[in-house]
């Protein structure tokens, strides 16, 4: 009876686990990930009304100062870049997703994510792009791109990603 336990089991476990579905969570799609890594949607880098597009010929991040929310001049060019192409493309709606540093508390680089999500809101907004268009998110440091304590993996975990979605509602 002993053999047949173990491999009712074992029978129950390998079936469950064929039928589990890898991305259940989401991880694998472009929204939250602050690289918009996914492949499904993105379209064409030539074509210009595509998100693979706005990735890699208009920008889809800018970069802070150590504790700083203020748009350097470079993340402004890149802002006002990305606010005329959704101005140009109005299929999309964007999620700004705010980013910090490990350096200081969870609560201190959630408040300096969203500060810095708000800054490219408020200026895609002055621009002329619909506020219903945008939404922000502080992620903090919780989503770091470099794993390492040095200036340059730093200085690449604080940023403002701009992910883009089809507007499915219209």
């Amino acid at each position: 009876m002993k053999k047949w336990t173990t491999a009712a089991v074992l029978s129950c476990a390998v079936a469950l686990g064929a039928c589990t579905d890898a991305d259940r969570f989401g991880t694998d799609s472009s929204y939250g990930s602050g690289t918009n890594s996914g492949s499904e949607g993105l379209g064409s880098s030539a074509d210009p009304s595509s998100i693979a597009y706005f990735q890699e010929a208009v920008g889809d991040r800018v970069l802070f100062a150590v504790d700083q929310s203020t748009l350097s001049e470079e993340g402004r060019l890149v802002v006002l870049a990305q606010a005329n192409w959704l101005l140009a493309n109005t299929d999309y709606i964007a999620v700004i997703e705010g980013h910090a540093d490990e350096q200081g508390t969870r609560e201190y680089n959630l408040a300096l994510g969203a500060r810095r999500a708000s800054a490219v809101q408020e200026l895609l907004i002055a621009q002329g792009v619909a506020g219903n268009r945008i939404r922000t998110v502080s992620f903090g440091k919780e989503r770091p791109l470099e794993v390492c304590s040095e200036e340059s993996c730093y200085a690449e975990n604080r940023r403002a990603v701009t992910v883009l979605t089809a507007n499915v509602t219209g």
